[in-house]
């Protein structure tokens, strides 16, 4: 099933950096930048993290949270938060369930098969508003924060 703006989101419980397990209702009645990503501390994902961080309170400002998931496991998330004091919720989705509900998951060409750097931007009833694909980690903050002051 490929997903579409629109769509409604489909629902997940995972397992997140703080220790506490997380369900998409959490998130009901605030707007959700839900971003999947390859790998903690990764070259990409530290720039598009660490990114995430320096706008979280302009992001909040908007009305969104934002919300990060990889197939990596807690322990390396806590590591990767700690190591560059990310503010962004990770969330770990190591069968990665999510990850393919969301069609994050396949062909990354010469980087084999995993999480394709995909945002969505979820509505207050937790449908998708805007699907982000291919993104580049330098810049993509500022691009979230340009369409949620549309909205």
């Amino acid at each position: 099933m490929t997903l579409k703006e629109g769509d409604k989101a489909p629902d997940f419980k995972l397992g997140g950096d703080d220790g506490k397990a997380h369900a998409l209702g959490e998130f009901k009645g605030k707007y959700l930048v839900l971003y999947f990503y390859p790998r903690d501390d990764t070259p990409g994902c530290t720039i598009e993290a660490k990114g995430f961080t320096e706008r979280i309170g302009e992001i909040k400002k908007l009305g969104a949270d934002v919300v990060g998931i990889s197939d990596d496991q807690y322990e390396s998330h806590c590591r990767f938060r700690d190591k560059y004091g990310l503010k962004v919720l990770l969330l770990s989705d190591p069968m990665h369930k999510t990850i393919e509900a969301y069609g994050a998951w396949g062909n990354r060409g010469v980087f084999g098969v995993g999480t394709i750097r995909t945002t969505f931007v979820l509505g207050k009833d937790a449908r998708i508003l805007k699907i982000f694909e291919k993104v580049r980690p330098d810049g993509h903050p500022q691009e979230i924060i340009d369409f949620l002051k549309t909205i």
